[in-house]
């Protein structure tokens, strides 16, 4: 019954861990879009290590505070130190060069521009950079130059045009 109950302890510890890193995954990848370099789920992992070894320590018979607390910190340290070396080798270095927040943006925008319209039929007059997502998304596209209007089009003809995509779609998209 013992081991049972050591094992259900263990196996709640682990999942409390995984559940921590995930949620820290969740809000960084998932709701920022973002990376984000604050990395509070190592902290936590080496509170709880600290747990873990003060607990340790203490079953193997050692009193002394001071020399608990000095093995507990090296401990500690040098595990989560790995741990974060270990997580910025493999999850956030490859992601380092990768665009951030504004392409989520820009997605969410465009959806949000072709819900209203197809919804409520709104007209929306858009000055977009990103020429190839703006004609997809438009009925009506126009292309001005200093100020005059030298195209005029529905987006799927200016998105056929070959001066549009030499110009705007760097050669095409």
């Amino acid at each position: 019954m013992a081991y049972a109950l050591q094992q259900l302890i263990n196996g709640v510890t682990l999942g409390m861990i995984y559940g921590l890193i995930a949620v820290g995954y969740t809000m960084v990848y998932g709701i920022i879009g973002m990376i984000n370099f604050a990395h509070g789920d190592i902290f936590m992992v080496g509170a709880l290590l600290s747990l873990i070894a003060l607990t340790g320590l203490a079953g193997l018979g050692i009193t002394s505070v001071p020399l608990a607390l000095a093995l507990t910190l090296v401990f500690a340290a040098g595990i989560a130190a790995l741990y974060g070396w270990t997580v910025e080798r493999v999850a956030y270095r490859p992601l380092r060069g990768s665009f951030r927040l504004a392409p989520l943006m820009v997605r969410q925008i465009f959806s949000a521009i072709r819900a209203l319209n197809r919804e409520t039929g709104l007209t929306v007059l858009l000055v977009e950079q990103n020429t190839y997502q703006a004609l997809r998304l438009a009925h009506r596209g126009y292309v001005l130059v200093n100020g005059a209007i030298t195209m005029a089009g529905s987006g799927a003809e200016l998105l056929a045009r070959p001066e549009i995509r030499a110009a705007y779609l760097e050669g095409g998209h």
